[in-house]
């Protein structure tokens, strides 16, 4: 075969352009100039001189300590408002971690709004004291989130270090060559490798002999004497009509021992010429780092002191000093409390470390610093920490607890009180990591079940005594309920509904005060965790099945030497009766299917018992308002329908007078509009328990035809419908194509009809 010309090669290289090597070298070029260009737009490195223009242009921004740093981040993300039946709360942005990714989102923290408004506050706080002078310690049962919301804090702190806002400085000491200063910079002179200010900080690496980092990240203003930067510092923010206070740190920090050596050795050098010191200083911005551990550190309960210092290593760069400072001893800080200067430093389960591996921590708040053997080294840094409730309580015992309670803000963090917040949990952490396809209701049943768990029987003493009949009745379903989605017991009159409705936020804030309060014990999320990853390896179901579920959770009902919330006595109401929650967890799910498969079947449209009630609630404005309606069709104004209205009244079972019903269903409309000022009253929410209702009679009728239909899925799903007609054949693959949309897949349907079929309908 005669050989290929360059130009044929050519052709067919481009002919066959799928299996050329892609030119990685030109990428490569172009990676490498966006880099350069992000360092220098980025100002990643600057002189004492250009640290000092942008000082000036905003001071505020420059001059924060690490307690105002963490706050203007929770200012920059933002906040949303959440409304819970319980009524609005403030959420803070950050804790969504909206500019993360995939697993990293989905580790984002659920609910705990009250929680988070107070660390803010605590932080404003801070920047009023001027400096952070307490330790906030999260307490609470383990796996109740206290370490995600460190985690959050710690995530976003690297997120907003990466942004203009959030640009960070430090400075090191640069010394270059003396052949460098006398040939190509002039000893006070200016040339190539230095900028208008003489400044060695922007040298090329070969013109430099030795660089001394700063370990403890001090702020560059600390090289001005003080007197002169107070007026430097109250001059800048005067010009830009800034009123807060500087933080204490800035206006009364000094140098680091290490750099308040070279810093005299060289002013002794240059005769007292400040400039000429300014010159070796070379300011860099930095980020906040976890896993590098700068401005962001996890500890966990060793015991040792938290910083040390050891004397720097006599190594080549160290030899090409300047002779002023060879003969210096010069230490250097390290340690955890040093890596997470100008950030957050947290402490993991710090109680369980013995009381003498912390004492050190009174001190160190109160001052601002940790004495070394050779130096005081000042703090900037956030400290926040966690512990459990066991813990915390022994430590209360303690002679010195006083001493110690002066320097902590402690913020009760527990287990979450609506099933709809756990839900999300799990829907967002398990979820994606189990292969199999997850069926409806798996992590529905996990959460209803963790959350019964945790509530706890009021008081009625406690509260008012048209409110403290009604609570007294209230069941842990009931209540389970209510905080999810403020539904009130069906069971209760109108007045008693009205009363319950305004009181929803007095329920949930009751035992705020107890010391064990409601979300203190319970299932963790961990445990049911481990319930729905368990469940997903079932080989009786090709998905992780709600059935399977409530087998796990049977399982883990049985341990009762292991948890401590299956070691509660049962109390009225159903309260920590764990098979009474397994048993409402399964009837819950019974209804769920029994719902689906009614709107699968196609019998009754979803919205017509919605559309009934509307048009009730219409019916009944007009009636007690003495008005009348118009008619849609004739365009008429007529008296309100009485036949109507005795139709839907039949159906919810009505008892009494209708009249007082009537108004009662008024008054809740009311009552809810008071709470949610100029939102549009949805029926559907205001009164979920009459939809249901009318939802349950409008199918009683048709039970029937649904359990015929359950068959037919079953059979045309298992035996491709051998035995079914044409007909049946039609309906059963419409019902499931209407279930697929719902979420399920064929194995998770036939699973539904099935177990509806064995539980309920047969």
């Amino acid at each position: 075969m005669p050989e290929q010309s360059e130009e044929t090669r050519s052709k067919q290289s481009s002919t066959n352009g799928g299996n050329r090597a892609p030119d990685l070298a030109s990428d490569l070029e172009r990676i490498a100039e966006g880099v350069r260009q992000g360092f220098e737009v980025g100002r990643r490195v600057l002189s004492f001189q250009e640290f000092l223009d942008l000082y000036a242009k905003d001071p505020a921004r420059q001059g924060r300590d690490a307690s105002r740093y963490v706050r203007d981040m929770f200012l920059h993300y933002g906040t949303v408002t959440s409304d819970k039946p319980w009524g609005k709360r403030t959420r803070y942005r950050l804790f969504d971690l909206p500019f993360a990714e995939g697993a990293v989102q989905r580790e984002h923290l659920v609910g705990q709004e009250e929680v988070q408004g107070e660390i803010f506050r605590i932080f404003e706080n801070f920047g009023r004291e001027g400096r952070p002078n307490k330790l906030i310690l999260l307490h609470g049962p383990n796996g109740s989130s206290k370490s995600t919301i460190a985690a959050c804090l710690i995530r976003a702190l690297e997120h907003y270090s990466t942004l203009e806002e959030g640009a960070l400085y430090r400075f090191h000491w640069v010394f270059p060559s003396a052949k460098t200063i006398k040939t190509k910079i002039g000893f006070g002179g200016e040339g190539s490798a230095a900028r208008d200010d003489g400044s060695f900080a922007h040298l090329d690496e070969d013109l430099i002999d030795a660089k001394l980092h700063v370990e403890v990240r001090d702020h560059p203003l600390f090289l001005l004497p003080t007197a002169a930067r107070h007026e430097v510092v109250q001059r800048a923010l005067a010009a830009h009509g800034i009123t807060e206070p500087p933080p204490e740190w800035l206006m009364r920090g000094r140098l680091s021992h290490k750099s308040q050596q070279v810093f005299e050795a060289l002013l002794n050098s240059y005769r007292g010429d400040l400039k000429q010191v300014l010159r070796h200083v070379s300011v860099e911005r930095y980020f906040i780092s976890r896993r590098y551990r700068v401005g962001a550190v996890t500890i966990g309960p060793q015991m040792s002191v938290d910083a040390g210092e050891r004397q720097i290593t006599a190594d080549r760069s160290l030899a090409a000093l300047p002779a002023s400072l060879q003969a210096i001893t010069l230490f250097e800080a390290f340690g955890e409390l040093i890596d997470a200067a100008g950030g957050l430093l947290e402490y993991s389960d710090l109680l369980k470390r013995p009381l003498d591996a912390y004492k050190y921590l009174q001190l160190s708040i109160e001052t601002g610093e940790v004495a070394l053997q050779h130096q005081n080294v000042q703090l900037n840094c956030v400290m926040i920490g966690s512990a459990n409730e066991v813990h915390l309580s022994a430590l209360r015992e303690h002679p010195e607890w006083a001493s110690f309670r002066g320097r902590l803000e402690l913020l009760r963090t527990g287990y979450l009180r609506s099933w709809v917040e756990e839900q999300s949990i799990y829907d967002a952490q398990i979820a994606p990591q189990v292969r199999r396809h997850v069926a409806p209701h798996a992590t529905f049943v996990a959460a209803l079940f963790a959350v019964l768990t945790r509530m706890r029987k009021p008081s009625p003493e406690r509260f008012e005594k048209n409110l403290a009949s009604v609570i007294a009745t209230i069941t842990a379903t009931e209540k389970a309920d209510l905080y999810a989605q403020g539904i009130l017991p069906e069971r209760l009159d109108a007045e008693q509904a009205k009363v319950l409705r305004a009181s929803i936020k007095d329920v949930w804030d009751e035992s705020r005060t107890y010391p064990i309060y409601e979300g203190r014990i319970g299932a963790s999320p961990r445990e049911l965790k481990t319930v729905l990853l368990d469940a997903a390896q079932d080989p009786r179901f090709s998905c992780l099945s709600p059935v399977a579920v409530l087998d796990e959770l049977d399982e883990l009902s049985s341990r009762t030497s292991e948890y401590e919330w299956l070691q509660q006595e049962p109390l009225a109401g159903g309260y920590h009766d764990t098979r009474a929650f397994r048993d409402h967890a399964k009837a819950r799910l019974i209804d769920l299917w029994e719902d689906e498969l009614r709107v699968a079947s196609g019998i009754v449209e979803e919205r017509s018992w919605v559309d009934l009630f509307d048009r009730y609630v219409l019916q009944v404005s007009v009636w007690t308002k003495g008005e009348k309606v118009k008619n849609n069709v004739t365009g008429d104004y007529e008296e309100p329908d009485p036949t109507l209205m005795q139709h839907v009244e039949k159906m919810l079972g009505v008892k009494g007078d209708p009249a007082d019903f009537r108004r009662g269903v008024i008054s809740g409309i009311a009552a809810w509009s008071i709470d949610h000022p100029g939102q549009r009253v949805a029926n559907t929410v205001v009164f979920p328990q009459h939809i249901k209702k009318l939802k349950e009679v409008t199918f009683a009728e048709r039970q029937k035809a649904v359990t015929d239909l359950c068959k037919q899925l079953v059979v045309f799903i298992e035996d491709d419908g051998k035995g079914l007609d044409a007909t049946q054949k039609k309906n059963a693959k419409s019902a499931l194509e209407r279930m697929e949309s719902m979420g399920y897949c064929r194995n998770c349907a036939r699973d539904a009809a099935s177990a509806l079929l064995r539980w309920r309908l047969t």
